[in-house]
């Protein structure tokens, strides 16, 4: 058996068993965040070891590509990153529990790397409630009233998006014969298949419900809101990246492996995405000017966010089907994930700040964030640059990653797509500037510093670094996520 295929998983899972150990054993509880980082680096350095490999396992049921690859690097490291933020958060607020919180992240990113490989139906959905279940006990942890509707309402509302998830999958099985992923796109192309099949684009559309709840979109999103705000913020963090990367990979795995034939097919479900992106975009942004909590708001945000990624997935229908081989053309799926890395380090950045300034006040109102740029500059500023990111402005990496995005769009055809998304840019300006502004701005009624520890002020320094360099130095990872994308499209794609 390939066990050095699954290094990384192995690493994560055995460290997150040693986390479990040493919380029953040693008094020493400041041990249990030390290891976890530990266990969470190995992994990455694990995955990072494999690059280059291209292997199929365990009868063909997981591969080691590079995009499995890449996403297992960014699957460790913002999870490594939010251990380090919530050292002095868990120790303040859930102290009795902290092996478990540790070891249930760990066990998430576990079963985040295995759905990042996954080449099968089943074994994609074995691993989604491995993530899955691990992520609904860390949304209840607060264990107060918040925390505990939280917990259930992403449990219940989860339950559904797998059972409809399942479903899809078995009407895709029922048709193909088949749940690998090379097996259903071998069985849909000798059948000639499209879909224009409507049993086909039943299981198609089922799949998209199940992964819409995953990666928060409209209409699938129902959950976002008020589990972003009764989760303990550095579940939030993790939540808001890891998961929704996880949901991405699965989507550009099985619709680029299982149901990329030929344009008509590919066609098809790209608009079924396109349109999703405009609902997601544009209902998103819209109800994120409204609220007060900034919790909430970056929901909604995150909701807009899924929007601007799905735009790379509605971007691969021509390249696919005609061939497109431009050196000014971006493949979509380099610069979804390319977006991803990005929108994973300024989202991480705004969290990390929101962790330490809402543990010192005591509150998620935008409203008390007033004047916290004078009681807290570096850390105000660290979110500032972060928020900026997010609405896609210079100097920050996510003005390149919607330039590229948008760009490859465009040259798709979809300028219409394009231009729906950056006027959902300016309206995403309003609500993240007005964060900015009540920080630096606004009159508080206190003059007492944000205290923060190191692991934080580090972790935060990573995200705000990461948000400048992939900026001024981005050349590097579009190359390795052009080389990711290239795992699973099978074209030559050269450099923009």
């Amino acid at each position: 058996m390939s066990y050095y295929l699954i290094a990384p998983q192995i690493t994560v899972a055995g460290f997150a068993v040693a986390v479990i150990m040493l919380d029953l054993f040693v008094k020493q509880k400041r041990l249990l965040p030390i290891v976890s980082v530990v266990g969470l680096l190995g992994g990455l350095g694990a995955s990072i070891a494999l690059w280059g490999q291209t292997e199929t396992g365990f009868t063909n049921v997981l591969s080691v590509d590079r995009l499995a690859i890449f996403f297992s690097v960014i699957f460790c490291g913002a999870a490594a990153l939010v251990v380090l933020a919530s050292r002095d958060y868990v120790r303040n607020n859930f102290s009795r529990f902290e092996g478990e919180y540790y070891a249930l992240i760990m066990l998430s990113v576990v079963g985040m790397m295995f759905l990042a490989a996954a080449r099968d139906l089943i074994a994609i959905y074995v691993s989604l409630e491995l993530v899955g279940i691990s992520l609904y006990i860390l949304a209840a942890f607060g264990r107060d009233g918040k925390s505990s509707e939280a917990g259930l309402k992403y449990l219940l509302l989860g339950g559904v998006a797998s059972a409809v998830l399942i479903y899809g999958m078995a009407v895709v099985f029922g048709i193909t014969g088949q749940t690998s992923l090379a097996g259903i796109y071998q069985a849909v192309a000798a059948a000639g298949l499209g879909l224009d099949n409507g049993m086909l684009l039943l299981g198609v559309v089922f799949i998209i419900a199940g992964f819409g709840f995953k990666i928060a979109s409209i209409p699938f999103q129902m959950w976002v809101p008020d589990v972003y705000e009764g989760a303990p913020t550095t579940v939030t963090a993790f939540l808001s990246v890891a998961s929704k990367a996880a949901g991405f990979v699965v989507l550009i795995r099985i619709f680029l492996e299982a149901f990329g034939q030929d344009l008509a097919i590919v066609s098809g479900w790209a608009m079924i995405f396109a349109v999703l992106a405009v609902l997601s975009m544009t209902i998103g942004n819209v109800a994120a000017i409204v609220q007060t909590n900034i919790k909430r708001m970056l929901g909604y945000s995150s909701i807009a966010q899924a929007g601007y990624l799905m735009v790379g997935l509605a971007a691969v229908s021509k390249t696919i089907g005609a061939g497109v081989t431009d050196p000014e053309v971006l493949f979509g799926p380099t610069g979804l994930l390319f977006y991803i890395g990005c929108y994973g380090f300024a989202n991480l950045g705004v969290f990390i700040a929101v962790i330490a300034i809402s543990n010192k006040i005591k509150s998620d109102s935008i409203a008390d964030y007033a004047g916290i740029g004078h009681r807290a500059p570096v850390i105000a500023l660290a979110m500032s640059i972060c928020l900026v990111s997010l609405i896609g402005l210079p100097p920050a990496a996510g003005f390149l990653a919607k330039f590229y995005l948008f760009n490859t769009a465009v040259h798709h055809g979809l300028t219409w797509l394009v231009v729906i998304a950056v006027l959902n840019t300016a309206i995403s300006a309003y609500y993240y500037f007005r964060v900015v502004k009540v920080a630096w701005f606004g009159t508080s009624t206190s003059q007492e510093a944000v205290p923060s520890g190191w692991g934080l002020r580090f972790a935060l320094g990573i995200s705000v670094a990461g948000v400048l360099v992939l900026f001024f130095y981005p050349s590097g990872v579009l190359d390795i996520a052009r080389s990711a994308a290239e795992a699973v499209s099978g074209i030559a794609l050269s450099a923009p």
